[in-house]
């Protein structure tokens, strides 16, 4: 391919781009303005956008994603398309740490794991998909408390091991903590020797979606929590700001 031909091509992929990541349809001046193109050169890219159903132009002269998202959407489950998306932010803090990975969601009151990326050590390779974990004794748990996604327990929790929080007005005190360091930690607190730290993903209205989290042997995670924590911060940071979250308040959870 010609590098003519590649630079349509990238000044078409950024005008999509900047169509489908708009929180308004945007006009076509602004997209002129906002990429610079000539505007004949815009127009053009973005009829073609238009005649493969990329994009669709309303009657004021704004453009928003065309029916072909619309039906990819109706083909394929949500779920998977984020999986997709958090895949290289879990990669990246596999390779930083070399621990296990996990991604997770809410479904009622439970913590459900939706993709692992494994250790790169023998001691801690364990597969937490499809596993019971309570939700108060899991940092990935404590996430999602944190952000309301699960219901506040009202009664004595269940104790995993000696040090498990079960008072829930301790958990309560324990979960403003987590807020106020933007990530949880959970210290032996499903079983002996196993640590956790995890934080908050951030969708595009600004609602936490999903929390991200590293576990490990005691021996190597609880030496190094502050960087752990730092660093599982701004992976669940970039992987928000790939869903689209804006990030406009330094340290927002």
């Amino acid at each position: 391919m010609s590098s003519t031909g590649t630079q349509a091509i990238d000044r078409a992929a950024e005008l999509l781009s900047l169509v489908v990541l708009a929180d308004q349809p945007p006009h076509f001046s602004h997209l002129v303005s906002d990429t610079g193109l000539p505007k004949s050169t815009a127009f053009r890219l973005l009829q073609a956008l238009e005649r493969h159903r990329l994009v669709h132009r309303d009657d004021e002269g704004s453009y928003e994603a065309g029916s072909l998202f619309a039906a990819y959407a109706s083909r394929h489950d949500p779920l998977d398309d984020f999986i997709a998306l958090a895949r290289p932010t879990l990669e990246d803090i596999s390779a930083a740490t070399g621990e296990t990975v996990n991604l997770a969601v809410a479904r009622r009151q439970t913590v459900v794991q939706v993709a692992q990326v494994d250790s790169t050590y023998l001691l801690g390779t364990t597969n937490w998909l499809g596993v019971d974990v309570p939700a108060h004794c899991s940092a990935l748990g404590k996430v999602l408390y944190a952000a309301g996604l699960i219901a506040m327990p009202n009664t004595t929790l269940e104790a995993r091991t000696s040090y498990t929080i079960t008072h829930p007005d301790e958990f309560r005190r324990h979960l403003e903590a987590v807020r106020a360091k933007g990530f949880a930690q959970a210290l032996s607190e499903l079983e002996i020797g196993l640590d956790a730290v995890a934080a908050a993903v951030i969708g595009r209205s600004g609602e936490v979606v999903a929390a991200v989290g590293i576990s490990g042997p005691s021996a190597r995670i609880n030496d190094k929590l502050p960087q752990l924590g730092a660093l599982i911060k701004n992976h669940a940071q970039a992987l928000s700001g790939v869903l689209g979250h804006q990030n406009r308040k330094e340290g927002a959870a």
